[in-house]
Formats: structure tokens, sequence, C-alpha cells
């Protein structure tokens, strides 16, 4: 799925991991021995949203660390869901057992660690749980689904809208500085002033 998982953390050594979508257990690995070989205290564990392609590797870090994953309550669905996911969008059986959900994240709450403040913003439409995780001081965005660079999330998977994915991105993304970096779920970085300028779907003149 190509999905990219991220690990932010600063000098104190507090980190999040955000969008753990490790499949195959060296992927699992990989997310762990970072951890490991910085030095890493893990606070939180977060998702932007509860596709299948972002919480294959939570059950590791639950199993490792005791942090129970956070998401919205719009996606408990989903995440309850996530054979019912792997078997109607692959065909395959999928049996691990996902860990147990933290607090649900709620718009405009602050997540802590080390120095920093993620604050989430609620943005559904690719599903009715998406949420982006933004560092104001540090001009980042964790965009998840939403967002691509020149693209947006799709939303014709279950509780999916196109309509509020809409609404999202011109009430939510568009009014974000320019200069902001944004890691989408997949994909490469990009800036939110080339997505205003470029993206058709923010800018479709």
């Amino acid at each position: 799925m190509q999905e990219n998982c991220f690990v932010v953390s600063d000098e104190t050594k507090e980190a999040v991991v955000i969008d753990c979508g490790a499949f195959f257990d060296e992927e699992r690995r990989a997310v762990v021995d970072y951890l490991r070989s910085r030095g890493l205290t893990l606070r939180h564990v977060l998702c932007t949203h509860a596709h299948f392609d972002h919480i294959f590797g939570l059950d590791t870090l639950y199993a490792e660390y005791g942090v129970k994953p956070r998401l919205h309550a719009a996606d408990d669905f989903l995440y309850n869901g996530m054979n019912v996911q792997m078997n109607s969008f692959l065909g395959v059986a999928y049996n691990r057992q996902m860990p147990p959900l933290g607090d649900p994240l709620a718009d405009g709450e602050e997540i802590s660690f080390g120095h920093h403040r993620l604050k989430v913003l609620h943005t559904p439409g690719h599903s009715p749980g998406s949420v982006l995780f933004y560092l104001k001081e540090e001009k980042m965005l964790f965009a998840g689904d939403t967002l691509f660079r020149m693209s947006v999330g799709r939303t014709d998977l279950e509780g999916g809208s196109w309509q509020q994915l809409m609404e999202s991105l011109h009430r939510v993304v568009a009014k974000l500085p320019a200069d902001v970096k944004v890691y989408s779920g997949h994909g490469p970085a990009t800036t939110i002033g080339d997505e205003v300028r470029r993206n058709p779907y923010l800018n479709p003149s």
C-alpha cells in the first residue's frame, strides 16, 4: 500500500507515532527499532483515520509499549471492522486482534509531547472520522488521506462522502498558511500554498 508512517519527536526524547500502517514483520520491527535506537519514549499513538492500511501495526506498538491508539469516534466502526475491511477490499482473511482504543480524538484538541503540541482538525470526507494533525509553530501538517500532492483522498469506501471532503478541504485545509508543509498518508510531501494554487480540487480554475 506504500503508506507513510510518521514518528515525530524532539530533544526531550518524547515521541508520537502517526498512522502505523506497518503490515509485514520487518516493517513492524523497523518502527520499533527506530524508537529504541534513538531512546525515544512513546507518548501517543495517533490515527488520521481507521482504514486498514493505516492501522496494521497498532497491535505491535501496543504489545511493545502499552500505548492505546487514538482516533476520532466516527471511525470506530471501521476500526472494529478491520477484518471486514480486509476481506472486502483485498479478499483476504485477517485475524489479528486489534488493541483497545484510547480516548477518542476531538476536533480542536491539542495533544502534547515534549515541547510541542499537535492540534486535531476534524476533516470528514475520506472517512467520517478523518482528522489532520497540525503543528502550528513548526508549520507542519499530517494530512492522512484527506489531501495528497495534487490530489485528494477517495470517497468511494464505506462512510466516505465527496461533498464532505470538499467542504473539509475548503473550510479547513485551504485556510492554513501557505508555507505549511504537508505530510500525506501516501506519496510525497507538499505545501498548502502549492496545493491551493495547483491542486484541481482546491483550485478548479
